[in-house]
C-alpha cells in the first residue's frame, strides 16, 4: 500500500485485526456524509447507508487485493449504483430529496472507502470533508450561481481556454531580435494578469451591489486600477453626492497596484522581492494610512454604484495585452542592449503611463534572464508605477472634477512620495 500506513501507526500490522483501523476511518467518512444526508426528508440513503457503503468499499478492496480479484471493487461499485434503481428510489415529492445527488455522494463515499485501503487516507478524509461541504452549502452555492449571468459563465470558459488550451500549445523558447520573445512566457503573463483580474471581476459581479467602498476598491484594483479610476471619476461627475464613495474606491484601487507589484515579484522573481518591497511598501503604507483616516471621518450614506467592469478574460483583451507585452519586451531588450538601464527606464515611463503590468512583467523577465540588476529592476518598477500614478491622477482631475481630485490628492501624494523614498533607500542600501 502507498501513503499513510494506518496498521503500522496503530501497531497492529501483521495481526488478524490489521484492517480494523481502515474500517474505522471508512466508517467515520461514511458517518460524516451520512449525517448531512440524514437532515433531508425522505432520502434514499442516510446515516446508516453511507457508512455501510464506505465499509463495503474498503472490504471489496481488501478481498480483491488478497484474493487476486481485481474486479471486486468494480463489482461493488455496480452494486452500490444499483441502489438508485431499487423500487421507491425515484419517489419524489415536494419535501423529498431528488436522490440524484445522494446517489452520486454514495458512489463517491464507496470509492473513498477503497482509497482508504490503498493508503490514501488523508486524501480520502479531505475529500469527504469537501463532499460534505458541497452538500451542506447548497443554498449558498445556488445563490452564487443565480448571481452569475451568461456573460460571466462565458468569461470562465474564455479563461479556461486561455489557460488550459492555448498555453500548453505555445513553444517555450526564445525568438526574434535579442532572443527577447518567448511565446510561452508571454502567455504565462497573460494568464497571470487575466486570472487575477478574473477573481476581482467575478467578486465584483457577486458582491458589488451590497459591499462597502473599501471592498469595492480592493476588488476593482484587482481588475484594473486605471479602469476603476475612470469609472468612478465619471460617476462622481455625473452624481456629485457619490464623490465620497468614489474617492474611497479610487484611492484603495490605486493602493492595490503597489500590492500587485509585490505579488507579481513574489510569483515570478522571488530573488528581487526584498528590493521591490522596499520601493513599494512605503507608498502603500503612507497612502493606506491617509485613506483609512479620511474614510473613518466620513459617514457616507449614498447609494453605491455598480462597478461595471469589462470582462478581463475577453479574448480580444488577452490578445491585445499579449501583443503589447511582446512589443514592450522587445523594446526593453533592445534599449537595454543599446543604452543600458536608462533605455529601460524610458520605456517604463512611456508604457507605465497607460498600463503598468506589461513593463513590470518585462523587467522581471529581464531580471530572471540575468540581463538586469536587482536594484535597476526595482527602480524600473517604481518608475513605471510612478508614471502610472501621475497619469491616473490627471485622469481623475479631468473627468471627476476638482472636488474628487482634492479628495484623492493626499493618497496620491503619499503613494508618490513613498515611491521616491523607496528609491532613495534602495540606492543607499543596495
Amino acid at each position: 500500500m502507498n501513503g499513510f500506513d494506518l496498521s503500522a501507526w496503530f501497531n497492529v500490522k501483521g495481526m488478524p485485526f490489521e484492517i480494523l483501523p481502515m474500517l474505522a476511518i471508512s466508517l467515520g467518512i461514511g458517518l460524516l456524509v451520512g449525517i448531512e444526508r440524514e437532515r433531508k426528508r425522505h432520502v434514499m440513503a442516510g446515516i446508516r447507508t453511507f457508512p455501510l457503503a464506505a465499509l463495503l468499499g474498503t472490504l471489496c478492496a481488501m478481498l480483491g487485493h488478497n484474493a487476486g480479484m481485481a474486479a471486486m471493487p468494480i463489482a461493488g461499485l455496480l452494486v452500490v449504483t444499483a441502489f438508485g434503481f431499487l423500487p421507491g428510489a425515484h419517489r419524489v415529492d415536494e419535501n423529498s430529496d431528488p436522490h440524484t445527488t445522494t446517489l452520486a455522494a454514495l458512489l463517491v463515499v464507496y470509492c473513498l472507502g477503497i482509497a482508504v485501503f490503498y493508503g490514501y487516507t488523508p486524501l480520502a478524509v479531505a475529500s469527504a470533508i469537501i463532499v460534505t461541504g458541497l452538500l451542506y452549502l447548497k443554498p449558498e452555492l445556488t445563490g452564487i450561481t443565480q448571481k452569475l449571468d451568461r456573460r460571466d459563465l462565458y468569461s470562465l470558459l474564455q479563461f479556461g481556454t486561455l489557460t488550459f488550451i492555448v498555453l500548453p500549445l505555445l513553444p517555450n523558447r526564445a525568438f526574434g531580435p535579442y532572443q527577447a520573445f518567448n511565446p510561452h512566457n508571454v502567455w504565462v503573463m497573460v494568464v497571470l494578469i487575466v486570472g487575477l483580474g478574473q477573481v476581482g471581476y467575478l467578486s465584483v459581479r457577486m458582491l458589488g451591489e451590497r459591499v462597502g467602498g473599501p471592498l469595492l476598491g480592493l476588488l476593482g484594483g484587482l481588475v484594473s486600477s486605471t479602469v476603476t479610476s475612470l469609472i468612478y471619476s465619471r460617476q462622481a461627475r455625473a452624481t456629485p453626492e457619490s464623490t465620497p464613495l468614489a474617492g474611497t474606491v479610487i484611492q484603495l484601487a490605486n493602493l492595490v497596484l503597489n500590492a500587485r507589484m509585490m505579488l507579481f515579484t513574489a510569483a515570478l522573481a522571488p530573488a528581487a522581492l526584498p528590493q521591490v518591497t522596499l520601493v513599494m511598501l512605503p507608498g502603500l503604507v503612507a497612502g493606506l494610512a491617509v485613506t483609512l483616516l479620511r474614510y473613518r471621518r466620513q459617514k457616507d450614506s449614498t447609494s453605491q454604484p455598480v462597478l461595471a467592469l469589462s470582462n478581463p478574460a475577453d479574448l480580444k483583451l488577452a490578445l491585445s495585452f499579449a501583443a503589447v507585452f511582446a512589443f514592450v519586451m522587445i523594446c526593453a531588450a533592445w534599449l537595454n542592449a543599446e543604452f543600458g538601464k536608462t533605455g529601460v527606464y524610458t520605456v517604463a515611463v512611456i508604457s507605465g503611463a497607460n498600463e503598468v503590468d506589461a513593463i513590470v512583467l518585462t523587467v522581471l523577465n529581464l531580471f530572471n534572464l540575468h540581463r538586469f540588476e536587482v536594484s535597476s529592476t526595482a527602480t524600473a518598477i517604481a518608475v513605471a508605477v510612478g508614471a502610472n500614478t501621475l497619469f491616473k491622477f490627471g485622469l481623475i482631475a479631468t473627468l471627476g472634477g476638482r472636488q474628487l481630485a482634492l479628495r484623492c490628492l493626499p493618497t496620491f501624494i503619499g503613494l508618490f512620495a513613498g515611491l521616491v523614498a523607496g528609491v532613495v533607500l534602495l540606492q543607499l542600501y543596495f
